[in-house]
């Protein structure tokens, strides 16, 4: 299981929030395995509802032509990420990997089933709730991907990537911290994932976009970046609300417990600093891009929202109120000025996922140490410098491996047609698409 980095301080930070634990207070096995599981199950179906979000922000931030790819993407690799945490990647993150660097090359089983005569409560939650809580997890990696090459990318080409991410390189990754590898034997803490999980889909998004090149028509001949809108600002706003409300879930339940009276102040503390990070984040990027251009920016406050919530990703339990808030507002001016850093490089990120997960990922994780004193800088860049050269790395090796053989984008007829026509042969909305006609 993902084990509490925090778990040695945890009684203290507590205490010094003026809440004092019954001592000795007996917790009902029975109990405290029930509460465990559900919160899992709870924050599961939270961060399965992510995937909806990520779902509704691209194809708000995609041109009409796109939407129906966009929905199919984001349905299909929830699906193929879920089945190859199945058959590999559990078991490769979590199995008998004993500070090393990679677990066993087997299919995941639960531990019990509801046909037994008796469930051992040794074990603290039922199995399936932990399997399902870390398989929602490498969806969202996935997730980041498609948004950041969506429009030029084929469909197919993109699964092929996406099984190769969900299966190998997240859970390889992932074993170095959550499944007591190398790195958490080195001090490294990332309590639910801003590098883990954001930085990993950040750079194989990265990665991506640089090898598959710009949408046609977003620079010009003399450099200059040409605005693309997106079909509808309504979806994204209300993606960026779904992700928001799933975050409790990604942060929340990554507390890994709920047995017993510091748990829960645990994890109501984690729900409250996550909340006000990301209002730091929509209040940041609504004032920068209100005194740089003179008029707010909506996408750049909804991805001002996601850089709070994936700032204090890596730590939510130990900063104050405060403390979250100004995290959050670092995370949502970092988004502000690397979104046009990145048009300036030539690298086309259609929903701004690099500078949001990768960036933001980055910044979450090494400002762990600013509120937790448990830990490094020392630490914690080794572990953001370790995973984002072995992500990338791994990333540009399936990219290139599949540009040279099948071929990664579309041709350019069908990037004018757009996916859903070229890909689909279907339309999001086809009384005002190509294929519409008077009736």
């Amino acid at each position: 299981m993902k084990k509490r980095i925090l778990a040695i301080g945890l009684v203290a930070a507590i205490m010094s929030m003026g809440v004092t634990a019954p001592a000795e207070a007996a917790v009902d096995p029975e109990v405290a395995y029930i509460l465990n599981s559900l919160l899992f199950l709870i924050g599961g179906f939270l961060v399965m509802w992510m995937a909806a979000g990520f779902c509704l922000l691209e194809a708000g931030l995609v041109r009409t032509k796109n939407v129906a790819t966009m929905c199919l993407k984001n349905i299909g690799l929830y699906a193929v990420a879920g089945i190859l945490y199945f058959l590999v990647g559990y078991n490769l993150m979590y199995s008998g990997v004993d500070g090393g660097f990679i677990g066993s090359l087997s299919l995941w089983s639960a531990g019990e089933t509801a046909a037994s005569e008796a469930v051992k409560l040794d074990g603290g939650y039922a199995s399936a709730s932990d399997w399902f809580f870390q398989m929602v997890f490498v969806a969202t990696a996935a997730s980041i991907v498609s948004g950041t090459v969506a429009e030029r990318i084929k469909l197919f080409p993109f699964f092929a990537f996406i099984i190769v991410l969900t299966g190998l390189i997240y859970p390889i990754e992932g074993a170095w911290t959550w499944g007591q590898g190398w790195l958490n034997v080195r001090g490294f803490s990332d309590f639910a994932g801003s590098t883990i999980v954001h930085s990993v889909g950040g750079w194989a998004a990265l990665t991506g976009a640089i090898i598959l090149g710009a949408r046609r028509g977003k620079y010009g001949p003399n450099g200059e970046t040409r605005p693309i809108p997106g079909s509808s600002l309504t979806f994204a706003t209300l993606g960026t609300f779904i992700l928001w409300l799933g975050w409790f879930g990604f942060n929340g339940a990554s507390q890994l417990a709920l047995g017993s009276a510091i748990d829960a102040v645990a994890v109501s503390q984690i729900f409250a600093n996550t909340n006000m990070a990301a209002a730091g984040g929509v209040v940041m990027a609504m004032c920068l891009t209100k005194f740089l251009y003179k008029k707010v920016d909506l996408t750049m406050v909804l991805n001002g929202a996601l850089a709070g919530l994936v700032s204090i990703t890596a730590e939510p339990l130990t900063p104050t109120i405060g403390q979250a808030i100004l995290i959050g507002a670092v995370g949502a001016t970092l988004v502000v000025f690397v979104v046009p850093l990145l048009d300036k490089l030539h690298i086309d990120d259609v929903v701004g996922a690099i500078p949001v997960h990768l960036v933001c990922g980055i910044w979450g994780t090494m400002a762990v140490p600013l509120t937790n004193d448990g830990t490094s800088f020392a630490a914690q860049a080794l572990g953001v410098v370790s995973i984002g050269a072995f992500v990338s790395a791994a990333s540009i090796i399936v990219w290139l491996t599949l540009k040279y053989t099948v071929g990664i984008r579309v041709s350019a007829e069908d990037e004018d047609r757009g996916g859903d026509l070229s890909e689909l042969g279907m339309e999001a909305y086809p009384e005002f698409g190509h294929g519409s006609q008077k009736i």
